[in-house]
């Protein structure tokens, strides 16, 4: 695919206990589709807004539309980290590596995590604490860690709740709208970067793109991990910011940090590309994991394939195309013989509804697609000039 060749990312996680200690486990290799504003499944075809290519490291940009929203900026910065900080906290584990504890080691990794509720119970990445024999958290603002344990792990989805021990009356932090940002929305970046002594590190940048998608291997077990819908952002995202929120001009979580773009040799660099997996994703999952399960799309990984390359619908390509929605993911590549092309989902089409959930943006509708499975026949309502049409559509898995 146009795009997929020449940039990795790697987990921002798992940063040594001390910046200059050897690295706590390897970085999986990530391949970042950097070509479309939303890549739904496995789309192969031309990329709409730029195409990243390896031989020619060109951008060719096909479509432009002028910016007429007022982008959400923090007024004070100073005030929105008094909100969300107290409820930030470092993670620091310890695996062991090795046969027998003759020949074994212990490795130890640093994360981040956000405390969501007043009895201590704190969102993370899975590969936080992924294998990990012992789970320690350190409040903010405090030297001594505290005893904690994993609830719950969703390995396909990259999350996982760890409940702190003897605790209770924590701050926390609220919960956002991830479905409601835009490109070029101010973020910061919280974590605990480098595992630096003293405190959290922030970073602040905007929203890049979103409904990112990346795949990769997870060192530890080998298994394929497969994450959609993604937030992609110029805030600095380093080795131990994996878990920490991203915040938006309100203080309030949109997303979980938890990937960074690299470069593998030959390439254009890659610069200021990190990736929060999207508040809305991670919301319905949550009560399954504090019931101490696995969401089922872990069993799933990649979720099901429709066959489109989507773009989100704002106000100005409502207006410039005419649209007769403000909101949904407009189609403009259809991936021929895939379970769109076969429905007969055309470009143009405005795709509002997948069964009875609605769909108002390109990263709502991956966030649907990857918990359905391969094989389900989804009714997918779009909007064609006019006329509204709902179309079965026998989702495949993904190529």
């Amino acid at each position: 695919m146009p795009g997929q060749q020449g940039i990795q990312a790697m987990y921002g996680v798992n940063a040594p206990a001390a910046p200059w200690a050897a690295k706590a486990r390897s970085a999986p290799t990530w391949i970042a589709v950097a070509a479309v504003a939303a890549l739904v499944g496995a789309l192969v075809g031309g990329a709409v807004g730029g195409v990243l290519g390896r031989a020619s490291e060109r951008t060719v940009v096909e479509k432009f539309f002028p910016n007429r929203s007022v982008l959400a900026r923090p007024a004070d910065v100073q005030a929105v980290l008094a909100k969300v900080m107290p409820a930030v906290v470092s993670i620091d584990t310890e695996t062991f590596r090795g046969q027998s504890i003759f020949s074994g080691s212990f490795v130890e990794g640093a994360g981040t995590g956000m405390i969501i509720t007043p009895s201590g119970e704190v969102l993370t990445n899975n590969h936080v604490v992924a294998g990990a024999s012992t789970v320690t958290v350190t409040l903010y603002g405090q030297s001594v860690p505290r005893a904690a344990k994993v609830v719950g792990t969703d390995p396909a989805d990259d999350l996982a709740l760890v409940k702190i021990q003897g605790v209770s009356n924590l701050p926390t932090v609220q919960l956002g709208n991830s479905g409601t940002t835009q490109v070029g929305d101010s973020v910061l970046a919280i974590g605990n970067a480098l595992a630096l002594a003293g405190g959290p590190t922030v970073t602040e940048g905007i929203v890049s793109a979103e409904g990112r998608q990346l795949s990769a291997v997870d060192p530890l077990t080998g298994a394929p991990e497969h994450l959609s819908g993604l937030i992609q952002t110029d805030a600095a995202i380093n080795p131990g910011n994996s878990g920490g929120p991203l915040v938006d001009s309100a203080g309030q979580v949109i997303g979980i940090n938890t990937a960074v773009a690299s470069s593998s040799g030959g390439n254009a660099p890659a610069q200021d590309i990190g990736f929060a997996i999207a508040i809305n994703t991670a919301k319905p999952i949550i009560p399954l994991l504090q019931r101490g399960g696995t969401h089922p799309a872990s069993t799933h990984p990649g979720g099901a394939f429709m066959g489109v390359g989507v773009v989100t619908v704002t106000p100005a390509i409502a207006s410039a195309d005419h649209l007769a929605v403000s909101t949904g993911a407009l189609v403009v590549d259809v991936t021929p013989g895939g379970p769109a092309y076969q429905a007969g989902i055309e470009v143009g089409d405005v795709i509002v509804k997948v069964d009875s959930t609605p769909v108002t943006s390109a990263a709502s509708l991956t966030n649907v697609l990857v918990r359905l499975r391969p094989g389900t026949l989804a009714s997918v309502t779009v909007q064609r000039g006019s006329e509204q049409l709902s179309v079965g559509v026998a989702l495949a898995a993904r190529p």
